[in-house]
């Protein structure tokens, strides 16, 4: 990948002109690199401002960045450029999402269901209408379900899957299915068994404080992980997340924080942890 941003910054270096640009900003956004990849992507936009690909970089990094209105506004313009473009409605409908605009939203994702058959369209869809009520993230205790695994399920899209680990990878709640339909949880768990006290003993070593999410982007899915609530058997363990891989990774964070909040709920009002 290294060599790939050197190849297209090359390029650029040669030819200010070229659409190098847009696979270089990409490549940054996808290291997290938000800051140079947004200056690639406005640099490029002043000598290709009607090219309908680089406003929808440059909104993917200000989403990523949580500039949402900015994220909008480009999204926007990419619409007017290409009337019914998809992933731009999808963009947008995201940003509103975010912003507890649930109404816009939802009206926004019917609108890009309308130009295409997408099941992630139909899986936000139920995610914005099932957020449009009470939050599912603070519930009482009374209304958590009583099988562990199926802690997460009203939170989650049918294509989203989460799961808190102890300490040593054993699941604690919720689930990891593939995508053959198998709970792999205790297979996943146990490759993760030790990733909380490696990325602990990293950060402290880099001096840069509590660790509070790692980012995988694969083929296969968007995975997050963060550190479980220090309640009981949970302490120092996980709280893994993952969706497909269009997952805008705002939505992925907002998932995220919901599956802590849950988790979080679930062990200091029932005093449990375990059974799952």
């Amino acid at each position: 990948m290294a060599d790939e941003v050197r190849l297209w910054s090359d390029e650029l270096a040669r030819d200010p002109s070229s659409l190098a640009f847009l696979p270089l900003a990409d490549t940054l956004r996808r290291q997290g690199q938000l800051d140079l990849a947004r200056k690639v992507a406005t640099r490029g936009l002043e000598r290709h401002p009607h090219n309908p690909d680089a406003h929808d970089q440059l909104a993917r990094i200000h989403a990523d960045q949580g500039d949402l209105q900015a994220a909008f506004d480009e999204w926007d313009m990419v619409l007017r450029l290409v009337p019914g473009h998809v992933g731009a409605i999808k963009g947008m409908a995201f940003i509103r999402f975010q912003q507890g605009r649930l109404e816009e939203a939802e009206r926004l994702l019917m609108q890009a269901q309308g130009h295409t058959e997408d099941s992630d369209i139909s899986a936000a869809i139920d995610t914005v209408r099932r957020s449009s009520g009470v939050s599912t993230a603070q519930v009482s205790v009374a209304d958590l379900p009583s099988d562990p695994h199926l802690l997460f399920t009203d939170i989650l899209a049918n294509d989203q899957t989460a799961m808190l680990l102890d300490k040593d990878g054993l699941v604690l709640a919720g689930a990891y299915y593939s995508a053959d339909g198998r709970n792999v949880a205790e297979d996943v768990g146990a490759n993760l068994s030790g990733v909380s006290d490696e990325a602990l003993r990293a950060t402290k070593h880099l001096g840069i404080g509590a660790w509070r999410s790692i980012l995988f982007e694969t083929e296969a899915a968007v995975v997050s992980l963060s550190p479980a609530p220090a309640y009981g058997p949970a302490a120092g363990g996980l709280i893994v997340v993952a969706a497909t891989p269009s997952t805008p990774l705002g939505l992925l964070r907002r998932l995220l924080d919901r599956c802590i909040a849950r988790s979080t709920t679930w062990l200091s009002q029932t005093g449990i942890g375990g059974g799952a």
